[in-house]
């Protein structure tokens, strides 16, 4: 199986799943509020609920690559696009601090979870991101489409998960000083707007191939 330009894909995943998104802010608040035990539930319910797009994702873009190589080529030009945009819009952004909620209600662990499954189920940049992610690194020419597919979905799902861990951790012992450094959010938004902007660069040109 082989994939392309894997190394690239696995720093962007790892750079992507470095920015504070909805996900991550659940987990920060979670975290502040009840713990780092709490935060690392909610971890694990945003890998449940992660596995829901990506199931969705590889029987998705299977099937248009199977039926359809113009169509597939369309998805990677707006998924081109929408990569550009996203970095265009991290470089834009003026927030210097997590907005996080502190003093979120103690609720059982539990619930953590599946309020975990259901924030990221309900998020559809989620299933955005994974239509326009995926594609630029599945290489059409080989066999096993579909294990490409689920190999990166996985890959993406478990580096984020591991993120999310760490971060549950940190913010359970230090969450009110590090949401409110401006130098973390702006090195983050910075780092991946910039990254975001290259793979998308790089993709719309490759794709004139």
């Amino acid at each position: 199986m082989i994939i392309e330009n894997f190394g690239l894909f696995a720093v962007t995943a790892l750079l992507l799943n470095l920015t504070p998104g909805n996900d991550m802010l659940f987990v920060i608040a979670r975290s502040s509020s009840q713990g780092s035990r709490a935060g690392i539930i909610s971890s694990l319910g945003i890998m449940g609920g992660c596995m829901v797009h990506m199931i969705a994702a590889v029987a998705g873009l299977s099937a248009i690559i199977a039926n359809s190589a113009l169509a597939f080529s369309i998805i990677k030009y707006i998924g081109a696009a929408y990569l550009i945009y996203l970095g265009v819009q991290s470089f834009l952004e003026k927030k210097n601090q997590l907005q996080i909620n502190t003093s979120a209600s103690k609720i059982s662990y539990q619930k953590i979870f599946w309020q975990g499954v259901i924030t990221n189920v309900l998020n559809p940049k989620v299933a955005l991101f994974f239509l326009a992610f995926l594609p630029q690194f599945i290489n059409t020419k080989s066999e096993n489409i579909t294990a490409q597919i689920l190999f990166l979905g996985v890959w993406f799902n478990i580096g984020g998960t591991i993120i999310n861990i760490i971060v549950a951790l940190l913010f359970g012992k230090i969450g009110v000083w590090l949401s409110k450094s401006s130098n973390f959010v702006q090195w983050q938004k910075r780092i991946t707007g910039g990254i975001l902007i290259a793979l998308g660069i790089k993709v719309a040109l490759s794709s004139k191939q």
